[in-house]
């Protein structure tokens, strides 16, 4: 999303950037000479930052994007043991500790997180940025469902995330061809809530974010529990997690703010409280 400096640090400790302003955590990948493609330390850097955004009354928001040509080119496999190297259950265990992990931080996050998707979303990168709660994407953006194209199948919580976003036969085109799907395309069939401009992007990013930090964040940390959740269970337990969601919510000040300005006719001041 930003131009990497004229002289870059090449160290993994600068391989992922990251600032907080007016409440919104900023977590920028930063290997563009790699497309971003996420290594070992890149992926518990950024666990790491999303645990700490949901424990921070301070972050009230997060953005995660990155550097250069790609948003996520996948995970860096350079490391990975070759064939004969692995045991039975060495596969499973590195996709339930890393990939899915990665993923699962995402969606567990307790406060909104925008995908802003500056380029590529390749793999474990469009699963990536899928996680979100929010997805803006530049023009140039794309996103490919690589898995196929390597004779494997699709990880990191694609077989979980895309029928929900966009059906089961749409998520069996993107995934049993691999072909690569534009960012328009990826607006029309719901994958992302905003294709602009490239050099509008992190404004908008801003806009979003700033917007979200300046929310009840309590509430929508709930509201993101509820819907994550709806897929996945039945009425009646839909019925009672929300229920029991809005009985946390009127505890605290955001809600009590909220009610109070209606009645005095005036716009609410939410402290994310």
């Amino acid at each position: 999303m930003t131009s990497p400096p004229s002289s870059p640090d090449t160290s993994p400790a600068s391989w992922v950037l990251h600032a907080t302003d007016n409440g919104v955590s900023w977590i920028t990948l930063n290997r563009p000479e790699a497309l971003n493609a996420v290594t070992r330390d890149q992926r518990e850097r950024v666990i790491g930052l999303l645990t700490a955004a949901s424990a921070d009354p301070d972050v009230r928001a997060v953005v995660l994007t990155g550097t250069g040509k790609g948003f996520c080119a996948g995970a860096d496999l350079r490391g990975a043991p070759d064939a004969g190297e692995r045991v039975a259950g060495d596969v499973a265990r590195m996709i339930r500790l890393g990939a899915q992990r990665l993923v699962a931080a995402v969606l567990d996050c307790e406060k909104p997180v925008i995908a802003a998707v500056n380029g590529t979303a390749a793999g474990l990168g469009a699963h990536l940025a899928l996680a979100c709660d929010l997805v803006l994407a530049a023009e140039s953006a794309r996103f490919i469902e690589v898995f196929v194209r390597r004779g494997l199948v699709p990880d990191g919580g694609g077989a979980h995330l895309l029928p929900r976003l966009v059906g089961p036969r749409r998520a069996k085109e993107l995934m049993f061809f691999g072909d690569a799907l534009p960012a328009a395309d990826a607006e029309r069939w719901g994958l992302v809530n905003r294709v602009v401009p490239d050099a509008e992007l992190a404004r908008t990013a801003r806009e979003w974010a700033e917007r979200l930090a300046s929310g009840p964040t309590r509430a929508l940390a709930l509201t993101k529990q509820l819907v994550n959740a709806a897929l996945d269970t039945d009425r009646a337990a839909a019925f009672a997690a929300e229920a029991s969601a809005q009985e946390l919510n009127m505890a605290t000040h955001d809600a009590n703010e909220g009610v109070t300005a209606y009645r005095e006719r005036r716009s609410p001041r939410f402290r994310g409280r």
